[in-house]
């Protein structure tokens, strides 16, 4: 049997980092660069959508209503309300379907809480936690947020610091190229540790 990390043979590549430690930026990357080819699980969430933003592409932005609903479903493989802003984030289980379909591996971009759970259901999935020396400089460059909310982010910051030693690899984003292919290393390595891993069959009589 493959050694692979979800229902239906998909591989999941799990990426958390602070607020402001390039995590899209990688990803974005990664989508563009990687060998291995890779599938952006789109996250669910409540939270209003921003200019510019597409249900289905960005997120699939769902009511409280409809947020609750699913997660009674039993819809979701992880979800929380994140930084304590009455917004819920999750991840759902379609999502690797959808990257069955693709034929390609499931890359999840997703907090140390969601993280966390993941790797409880899925231990042989490849856990990347990325970091940078200067998230917080990075936060306020963003110019995006109130000082109340980078200030919550901050502490969120500090706190996930403290969860990376759960991940098998820790990545520091000061050079972005340098991080990206840091990464698709990591990546390679494993579909090379795959290939040569014996496949076991059933004995037959």
């Amino acid at each position: 049997m493959r050694d692979v990390s979800a229902v239906n043979d998909v591989q999941i590549v799990v990426l958390s980092g602070p607020s402001g430690s390039g995590k899209s930026t990688i990803v974005r990357e990664l989508l563009l660069k990687s060998p291995i080819k890779l599938t952006l699980s789109v996250s669910a969430t409540t939270r209003p959508r921003r200019q510019g933003e597409v249900d289905g592409r960005d997120y699939y932005f769902l009511s409280q209503e409809e947020f609750q609903k699913r997660l009674a479903r039993g819809d979701f493989l992880e979800c929380a309300e994140v930084h304590s802003t009455g917004n819920w984030y999750g991840t759902l289980k379609s999502e690797l379907d959808r990257a069955k379909a693709d034929g390609t591996w499931a890359l999840l971009e997703i907090d140390v809480q969601g993280a966390k759970t993941i790797l409880e259901q899925f231990p042989n999935a490849i856990s990347i936690f990325l970091w940078t020396s200067d998230f917080e400089k990075r936060l306020r460059d963003r110019a995006t947020e109130t000082e109340e909310v980078i200030q919550k982010r901050v502490a969120t910051a500090k706190s996930e610091l403290e969860h990376a030693s759960m991940y098998a690899y820790k990545v520091l984003n000061d050079k972005l190229p340098v991080a990206v292919q840091e990464i698709i290393e990591i990546l390679q390595q494993h579909q090379r540790q795959a290939a040569d891993r014996p496949i076991e069959t059933s004995a037959t009589t």
